[in-house]
């Protein structure tokens, strides 16, 4: 069991590094964020209170399409390199594979949108009180978004040759979590009820990742 547990650890280790060396992708990611925000905000102009009404759904929908733009390497450096079929012959199942990418996509790529996200809110002129349900709201739609990540970024295995299929399924996918997520921010007398759905909807997720992307992985690897 000691030794499962190391072996996990290795691996969330090699996750880490692989991070710090894919640094560049993330600073691409955050910059097409703020980027995206400020062309909005010259686009809508410069009236306050428009900003304050549409800024949270602006914040959302970028905070989705920078997450899709890491999808490709979610899986891929990983299947070419032979890695995946390495660390199954260590012990480690398709399924728990799927469930450390999605912890790691998490910790690596979402954290910093956490991040960054109170200084997106500056920009469009949202409250204090909102950016706090924001961030709430955040935490549990990005773990979402990375267990979207993990379904979109399997299939792709299955069909490299168009890798925009995944970008499609992450977006029609997410619909329901920026529905929900803006929803809690905008009403706050139903933040218990909505965030107990978006919770509920995070757990489904959780409970079909893992089995879906490994069903993924092992159909990509015999047909590779």
């Amino acid at each position: 069991m000691i030794n499962f547990f190391s072996k996990i650890i290795i691996y969330f280790y090699r996750e880490y590094k692989t991070s710090m060396i894919g640094l560049n992708d993330l600073f691409v990611n955050l910059v097409f964020f703020f980027l995206s925000i400020f062309i909005f905000i010259f686009s809508i102009g410069s009236d306050k209170e428009i900003l304050e009404i549409t800024g949270i759904g602006i914040i959302w929908s970028l905070l989705l399409l920078s997450s899709t733009l890491s999808l490709k390497k979610y899986y891929d450096s990983d299947f070419n390199s032979g890695n995946l079929i390495m660390m199954h012959m260590n012990g480690f199942s398709y399924e728990l594979i799927a469930l450390i990418k999605v912890v790691s996509n998490f910790i690596f790529v979402q954290i910093p949108f956490l991040i960054s996200i109170p200084i997106a809110c500056l920009f469009v002129n949202i409250v204090f009180q909102k950016i706090i349900l924001m961030l709430i709201s955040f935490i549990i739609g990005s773990l979402i978004l990375s267990c979207l990540g993990s379904i979109s970024a399997s299939m792709n295995l299955l069909n490299k040759k168009n890798y925009s299929l995944g970008s499609i399924i992450v977006m029609v996918l997410s619909i329901p979590v920026i529905i929900f997520s803006v929803g809690i921010i905008n009403n706050e007398e139903s933040f218990l009820s909505l965030i107990k759905i978006l919770f509920g909807i995070l757990f489904i997720f959780i409970a079909i990742t893992p089995w879906f992307s490994a069903i993924c992985i092992r159909l990509a690897i015999q047909n590779n």
